[in-house]
């Protein structure tokens, strides 16, 4: 995962009203915590913050520059408007080189299953500890070739070198099970196309 920078500016403003001309002014509000310092609250540049976030995922690692004096900081929590889809806020927590941080990795199914099978994912996310500069985008779980009545557990996953598994190892990852059959299909499709015929009399 690549290191990227953002100028920021400290924000001394609070509440609704000052979050709302923050964001008129095309930057985010946001809080860096972590390492025992107090809380301190930023504006980030909000166009950037979006590539970031769009290039390197929500565990993005970010350089803070700040009046001359740098800080690392991980990505923690992202807030979106529900409806307008603008980034509302944003916590960022204090990270040092070298230091493992636990963080939510998405898990990506890749491969073909076996014929007659139906994938199904029952964990979008597995939690990693992991060095903050080495944070994976994602994890692969490959089905390839895979026959029905396979199940992949968390800890069959392969983790990048490093990574250590939060998630509970037995926690069902992927499910590989036989695919109904047409004529299973076509019979649900038949009773459902009857039972309104049925009603109607």
């Amino acid at each position: 995962m690549s290191e990227v920078s953002l100028s920021v500016e400290p924000r001394t403003e609070f509440g609704k009203g000052a979050a709302r001309r923050t964001r008129r002014a095309g930057k985010i509000p946001a809080v860096l915590y972590g390492h025992g310092s107090d809380p301190r609250h930023y504006a980030l540049p909000a166009l950037e913050f979006a590539r970031v976030v769009r290039e390197n995922g929500s565990n993005a690692v970010i350089t803070l520059e700040l009046e001359g004096k740098s800080e690392l900081a991980l990505t923690k929590t992202i807030v979106v408007h529900p409806l307008k889809n603008y980034i509302e806020h944003v916590d960022l927590l204090v990270v040092r080189r070298g230091e493992k941080v636990t963080v939510d990795v998405p898990v990506v199914v890749t491969g073909t299953a076996g014929p007659g099978t139906l994938v199904t994912t029952d964990l979008d996310t597995l939690q990693v500890e992991v060095e903050a500069l080495h944070i994976p985008e994602q994890v692969e779980v490959s089905v390839e070739g895979v026959e029905a009545g396979t199940q992949i557990l968390a800890s069959q996953v392969t983790l990048p070198q490093g990574a250590t598994l939060v998630t509970d190892a037995e926690a069902l990852v992927v499910a590989v099970n036989e695919a109904p059959s047409e004529s299973a299909l076509e019979g649900e499709e038949a009773e459902a196309a009857e039972t309104p015929a049925e009603d109607a009399e």
